[in-house]
């Protein structure tokens, strides 16, 4: 009986985490109070979960920080065909964007150690990716990998952003990603001419 309550109170704390995430992407300085309005429940009881609005945005953040993990490891990394695993990821983690991009603006995540240690361990697979494309002459060899790694993930960011305030459409999002990160901003005529 005990493992059935546990169950139901973890269902009820993630039905709160997704009222919280759909408020604070609206509305990123949500109180408290108004986050347990929005869930249809007492401060009291969004107490009873979580503590203070800190801790609410260390458990979004971790939250986030799995849901892109998970989707990390559903796309297969072909070795032979390794130039697609980018533009699958992307495809991929566009969707994701209205549950994650608030949290860049939190600085209760942003500066959390335990966070930025996920977060780290999250992006080695994809740093080790960039460095097999390098290798293969996708990507350049004389740019860091880090650096490639935070531009595709400052492109991503902006963009789930952009998607948000209605300036880029969600169906077009991954292809613009995709093209600024390997074109940039070059008219394609004048790519093709050098």
């Amino acid at each position: 009986m005990k493992k059935d309550l546990s169950a139901l109170k973890e269902a009820r704390f993630n039905a709160i985490l997704d009222s919280a995430t759909i408020l604070l992407v609206e509305n990123p300085t949500a109180s408290m109070n108004e986050i347990a309005e929005y869930a249809g429940i007492g401060i009291a009881t969004l107490h009873r979960y979580v503590e203070s609005r800190e801790k609410l945005m260390l458990f979004l953040g971790h939250r986030a920080i799995q849901l892109v993990s998970d989707t990390v490891n559903q796309i297969p990394l072909d070795e032979e065909r390794s130039e697609n695993y980018i533009p699958e990821l992307i495809e991929a983690l566009i969707p994701l964007g209205d549950k994650i991009y608030f949290l860049g603006h939190d600085a209760t995540v942003f500066n959390n150690k335990e966070l930025g240690e996920a977060e780290e361990k999250l992006r080695e697979p994809l740093r080790r990716i960039i460095e097999l494309l390098q290798q293969r002459g996708y990507f350049q060899q004389t740019v860091s990998s880090e650096w490639i790694l935070n531009t595709l993930y400052a492109l991503l960011f902006h963009t789930w952003e952009q998607v948000h305030e209605g300036n880029v459409a969600k169906k077009s999002a991954a292809e613009l990603v995709l093209n600024t990160f390997y074109y940039g901003f070059k008219a394609k005529d004048e790519l093709r001419g050098k």
